[in-house]
Formats: C-alpha cells, structure tokens, sequence
C-alpha cells in the first residue's frame, strides 16, 4: 500500500476557513507522524488529506499508524493502493486485494468525489461486485462467497478522487477534534495529579497548543513531583510535538500564606496567587486562557463558591474541559491517553504539604481579599525566579 488517505468531519464545516485548518492538519501529520524520508508529499485533494509513501516505507506501516492515531482533527486514516481509474484496473486491483483475504461475505463501497467519472458509485459498487463473483467461482475452485450489505466479512472502499483511484479495506479511528495550534495557545496548570493531564488532552483536542505550568515546594520538598510532571509532559507532547514546561517555585509565596493569614482560606489564597502568576505566564507567552483539571465539588477549592472567589483574580478567561466529569470518567480517560499510570506515582505537591486541616468550601470575598491585602506577595518577582524547559 503506498498511500494513506486521511479523512476529517469537523473541519469540513469550518467553510472558507477550511483551508486554514486543512493546512494546519497537513503540518501536524508531517511533525507528528512522519519522518521525512517517509514520504514523497503530503497534499489535500477533494475534502481528505492524501500522503504518499516513499518506496521502501511502506513496510512502517504499524509506526505510521500509532503515531497518526494521536494526531488531532483526523476523524479516520487508511492504508490505501492506488491504480489508474479506470473499471478494469479498479476491477483487477480489488480482486487482487480479495485474494490474499480470508471471507465469506464481502461489500464494495465507493465514494466518488471526481463527478466527471462515468459511472455512479452504485453502478461502480455493481460492476466491481459482479467481477468478484464471477472470478473467484472461476479462478479459486472451492472458494465460495456472497455479497452482504449489511454485515460483511470484508469492505473494499473506492474512492474516485481527483485523478486517483484507492483502495483500502480497513478505515482506522483517528481522534477528531481540531488540529492542534488551530486556537491559539493555552497555559494549562500542571500538578502531577490525575486530572491535569486529561484537561491539557481535551484542551489539545479543541486545537489549543499548550504550554504546561507546574508550581512546587523545592527545596522544602523533594523534585519528585517536578520530574513526574517532566515524564507527563513527554507523554502529552506525541499530541502536540515539542512542548514548553514552566517550573515555578511556590515554597516561599506557601510560608507568607500560612504565617499570616487564617488557616481555612489558605487553599483559596495558594489558588488565586497560582492564578495570578499563570496569567502573567500566559500574557508573556501571548496566550488567550488558561486550563485547570478542577470538576465541581472534588476538592475544597473547586466548590462554585471557592472557584468564583479564585476566577476573581484574573482578566483572562480560565477553561475547565473536566468541569462536569466525575472522577472515574476522568481515570478511563488517564488511562486512555497514557498518563494514569504515571500520574499515581507518589508524589508531595506544594499545595498538599501546606493544607490545613478545615478548609473553607463557601469562602466569601470581601474575607479573601481582607487577608490578601496583608500579604507580601510580588507576583512580577515569582515569574521572574521561574523557569522552563523545552520537552
């Protein structure tokens, strides 16, 4: 097989700008999925996305496969032969396909985007049918098979695109969504937990290009949640290629909250400086928002009273794409994309070593910025004294 055709839904909608986005899936097959002796071009014809394999590839086919798999806005990808489009060839090429098949039942399904063809793709479905019948009753003796419409052992789809003809029996599933970098960049609040990873997954998928924040306690705490996370980002970064990790050091800004302020609003003060310093983050990195991993009710700080009170600190908008998951939605979905398994490694997270016993589920405002204001926190100070890593 020496090309794959890869399909979208999605960006079939976006219109005039479709373009845009086709352009944008194009680049992410190439970084993502391919090496550039994999392939002669990478080109969109007719609604699809068509590379073609240089000779001697095609045997990385399985490679191709996985890596396409986490390629956002491909709804489906086929491995597909391509002949010269004509009834003949097509006939002769599905027979020789058929051949090397072990079935019973089979069904052709053609897509003909090429109008100027002369057949319908029912007539090209009949024709293509009847062949198969009729030769393999007359070239493999005890070999019989029938046609079944609606539950086959085995579909050749032809597609009738362009000049092309292609063959393939097998589609397989690609994620959706939209390509990645398509909406612009998101800082995403990485803790080394379960959830923040599956956010920055759904956040890639809406097209966002991430740029991964992590807060910690070193050296009042080990590195450990500062290497867990650096193992997360390398999980994360096959969806979106290269990625920027910000590590932000959170110790000091911790002991001023906890010496001076009241116990049961330290969770809401540690989140509203986080806040404040991912969107400073943000504004430096030329992001449009911010994403966190918080789901309604899981944790003190994410009651709606305690997330509008944290919101309130910032200008930018902050998404939540796990807002409404419970917790074991989120663990399928860890487990799905990779990250599960690293992300209930031990671990001390800066927020754990400093939460107090009682924290406040309903804080109020005018409270939370009373304590705030006796606080001697510079925001500028603590992006300053970040860093980060490319990963």
């Amino acid at each position: 097989m020496n090309h794959i055709i890869c399909h979208y839904s999605e960006i079939g909608l976006k219109g005039k700008n479709r373009r845009f986005f086709e352009e944008k899936l194009i680049e992410n097959i190439k970084k993502l999925a391919l090496n550039p002796s994999d392939f002669e071009f990478v080109k969109r014809i007719s609604g699809r996305i068509i590379v073609k394999l240089t000779k001697g590839n095609y045997k990385k086919e399985e490679e191709i496969a996985d890596n396409l798999k986490n390629v956002f806005g491909i709804a489906y990808f086929a491995f597909a032969f391509n002949c010269p489009q004509t009834m003949k060839n097509i006939q002769e090429k599905v027979f020789e396909i058929f051949k090397t098949k072990k079935f019973k039942t089979f069904k052709i399904s053609t897509q003909r985007s090429k109008k100027e063809f002369p057949l319908t793709s029912q007539q090209i479905n009949e024709r293509v049918g009847e062949y198969i019948l009729k030769n393999f009753k007359f070239q493999i003796s005890n070999f019989k098979i029938g046609v079944d419409l609606e539950n086959p052992d085995i579909t050749c789809f032809v597609e009738i695109v362009d000049k092309y003809a292609f063959l393939y029996t097998e589609k397989i599933k690609g994620l959706g969504g939209l390509p990645v970098g398509v909406s612009g960049k998101g800082v995403v609040l990485l803790s080394g937990g379960i959830d923040s990873p599956v956010a920055s997954f759904f956040a890639m998928k809406r097209g966002v290009k991430i740029i991964f924040l992590h807060f910690h306690a070193y050296p009042f705490a080990s590195k450990a949640s500062i290497e867990k996370t650096k193992q997360i980002v390398k999980i994360l970064r096959r969806y979106q290629g290269k990625s920027k990790l910000y590590l932000v050091p959170f110790a000091d800004i911790q002991k001023e909250i906890l010496i001076k302020t009241q116990a049961k609003l330290r969770v809401v003060l540690y989140r509203r400086f986080m806040m404040k310093i991912s969107q400073e983050i943000a504004k430096k990195e030329g992001a449009l928002g911010i994403f966190t991993g918080e789901s309604i009710g899981q944790v003190a700080s994410q009651t709606l009273e305690n997330i509008g009170v944290i919101e309130e600190a910032l200008g930018l908008p902050v998404l939540r794409p796990l807002i409404s998951f419970d917790k074991e939605e989120i663990i399928r979905k860890a487990k799905e994309i990779g990250t599960f398994e690293t992300s209930i490694l031990p671990y001390e997270d800066c927020c754990s070593r400093f939460l107090p016993e009682h924290p406040e589920t309903k804080a109020k405002l005018e409270g939370v910025l009373k304590e705030e204001r006796g606080l001697d926190v510079e925001v500028r100070e603590a992006v300053k004294n970040s860093s980060f890593e490319m990963i």
